[in-house]
């Protein structure tokens, strides 16, 4: 199942409706930007939670290593996780699941040349527009493959 699959099922969103898909990402660029200390801040819980190899995959120029919904949870917190579930309108055992399917993606988008940005803070407008496509493609099982 692709990405677009998963995240579609999961946010049970018709081909016509990108908004939950939206809220979304934005929902996951916010969760990194309000980190202290941005993107670096969110590598440092990464790291103290022993992730921290498999977000430097996501930042780095290789194949991004997947997260768990359950390494996810513990590395970010029931606070977080809750409140980013309340912020989409899921229940937080999907917002685990769909940030850890989302969230490696935003970071990848967010560094390409394997670099932290400046102060960490990520472009939400760069990233938007570079996952634009995935947003308008959820649902439409004939294209959910074509993402490259």
């Amino acid at each position: 199942m692709s990405l677009l699959d998963t995240l579609g099922s999961l946010l049970g969103k018709s081909p016509d409706g990108g908004g939950g898909q939206q809220a979304l990402i934005s929902a996951a660029l916010e969760l990194v930007n309000k980190q202290p200390g941005g993107l670096n801040g969110l590598i440092q819980q990464f790291q103290a939670n022993g992730a921290g190899d498999i977000i430097k995959s996501w930042v780095g120029n290789g194949e991004n290593q997947a997260i768990s919904p359950d390494t996810l949870h513990s590395v970010l917190g029931s606070d977080l996780v809750s409140g980013l579930a309340a912020k989409v309108g899921v229940q937080p055992e999907q917002a685990a699941g769909l940030l850890s399917q989302v969230l490696p993606h935003i970071v990848n988008t967010a560094t390409p040349q394997g670099e932290v940005p400046a102060g960490g803070q990520l472009n939400t407008e760069t990233v938007l527009g570079a996952l634009g496509g995935l947003t308008s493609l959820f649902g439409k099982s004939g294209d959910a493959g074509k993402t490259s």
